[in-house]
């Protein structure tokens, strides 16, 4: 029985969440090396838990939550792949236990290759490269979660090897970053200015009526009485951020970075949607900074 398991035969959702708040930054990577974006890594991973959540009653204590978590985020993110115009994948069996002991890791390797370089990989070799050579898993354990035999694993971990490495040899490191037009780059930085101003109420009238927060990996609001009463209140508490202009992925963004220190990594970003000249959703991550480990940022 996992650690925290109810006796009484199911999980209880107190035991759910305290897994999920363990493992989500994992999920999140394997999701973002599987789909290349740490954006759309973070959609399928938020799918996914809702998924695990609403179908907690039917798993038994005795099941290996992480496992199923993995395996419910690997079919939504092997969906999102298939209606994305990927190849397919076989999926893989959420309700599959662990059964043997977790056996020696070996030691990790390319984890700082480009998530677009992930994405040339065969389904199955990127999966298997993912869960040994990133997130550590052993062979055991991705036997059971792939429903492979350990020779075919190692066979894709071996071809998926090779083809990184000879990806990595003849791609470049960053690929050319798309300029935005100058009327996006000023209603963004006019946004900013207002923001590190703390003047909220002119940030407010960018806004459209029925704009969207989505604090990520915490709440959902809608509407500018609901924004203003908690969020925009709340940033005049605190006092552990400045906010520049950037980039994440090819999308314009606000980066986020600790005031009065010198430094060239945000601590998380924000992402604005548009409609016409008004903000109609409002995307922060930051309560959800694991999202940075994989992000591809920069300034502008």
């Amino acid at each position: 029985m996992e650690p925290g398991s109810s006796a009484s035969g199911a999980y209880t959702r107190a035991e759910f969440e305290k897994v999920v708040e363990e493992t989500r930054p994992q999920l999140h990577r394997y999701a973002a090396r599987m789909l290349g974006s740490v954006l759309d890594g973070e959609d399928v991973v938020q799918e996914a838990l809702a998924k695990a959540f609403n179908s907690l009653s039917s798993l038994s204590s005795n099941s290996n939550l992480r496992g199923w978590l993995f395996r419910i985020v690997h079919n939504k993110a092997i969906d999102f792949l298939r209606q994305a115009g990927y190849q397919s994948m076989e999926r893989l069996d959420e309700h599959a236990l662990l059964a043997e002991p977790d056996v020696p890791l070996e030691e990790k390797e390319l984890v700082t290759v480009a998530l677009s370089v992930f994405l040339k990989l065969a389904p199955k070799q990127r999966s298997c490269v993912i869960l040994k050579d990133v997130l550590g898993y052993s062979l055991a354990e991705m036997s059971e979660l792939l429903n492979a035999t350990v020779p075919e694993i190692k066979a894709a971990l071996h071809r998926g090897r090779t083809r990184l490495r000879e990806l990595a040899a003849h791609l470049e490191e960053n690929g050319p970053i798309s300029i935005p037009d100058e009327q996006e780059r000023a209603r963004l930085n006019r946004y900013i200015e207002l923001f590190n101003a703390q003047d909220f109420e002119a940030v407010q009238a960018m806004l459209t009526e029925d704009v969207r927060l989505e604090l990520v990996n915490r709440v959902k609001k809608q509407g500018i009485s609901e924004l203003s009463q908690d969020y925009f209140t709340n940033y005049t508490r605190l006092h552990d951020w400045r906010c520049a202009p950037g980039y994440v992925e090819n999308h314009l963004a606000i980066l986020v970075f600790q005031p009065y220190v010198d430094s060239s990594q945000p601590d998380y970003f924000i992402l604005l949607s548009w409609r016409e000249d008004k903000v109609e959703l409002i995307r922060d991550y930051r309560y959800a900074r694991y999202v940075m480990q994989e992000a591809e940022i920069g300034k502008i």
